[in-house]
């Protein structure tokens, strides 16, 4: 699903986002809701980027990745917690494109998302380039998220994929 974000474009730069776990829904200008095998998911575009809500009979986990005003967390490379039965997984990188380069790559990311069933991107107003967007699977027990925040005026496109599933135990190793 692809929509106009209404909001102005808030988020200035990469350096500014922040990685939280655990917070309450914040307010969405968008959203998608999904069930897949039993996970209830939502994905939600905010003013500052993005928020996914994932409830399933074990537990329920949030993560935020967006510009959070007094944030101490800023956007980590990596990040694997134990959430009671979860393992949780997390990586970012950015990437740092050329003009020419940033609008090919954004044009062929909305296309990806744009008419997955389980994909929900939100572009800016003021820059065609501008938008975030987020695409999710479960797949073998596990629900998986990768997401895309743009950020044109500095050619820089933030990247992460989360990873949620039942941890394993080691007597199973």
């Amino acid at each position: 699903m692809l929509t106009t974000l209404k909001t102005a474009y808030t988020d200035t730069r990469a350096d500014d986002l922040a990685w939280a776990l655990g917070r309450d829904p914040l307010p969405a200008l968008a959203r998608l809701d999904l069930e897949l095998s039993g996970a209830k998911l939502q994905l939600r575009l905010l003013g500052a980027s993005h928020q996914v809500l994932l409830e399933e009979e074990r537990g329920s986990c949030s993560e935020t990745v967006a510009c959070m005003p007094g944030s101490s967390t800023p956007l980590p490379l990596g990040v694997a917690k134990r959430l009671g039965d979860w393992e949780y997984e997390f990586a970012a990188r950015v990437e740092t494109l050329g003009r020419g380069s940033f609008a090919g790559r954004a044009q062929e990311l909305l296309a990806l998302v744009a008419d997955h069933p389980q994909g929900l991107a939100g572009t800016f107003p003021g820059s065609p380039h501008a938008f975030t967007a987020m695409l999710a699977q479960r797949s073998e027990g596990q629900v998986r998220w990768r997401t895309w925040h743009a950020y044109p005026q500095e050619g820089s496109l933030v990247v992460t994929r989360t990873r949620v599933g039942v941890r394993t135990p080691a007597a199973a190793l």
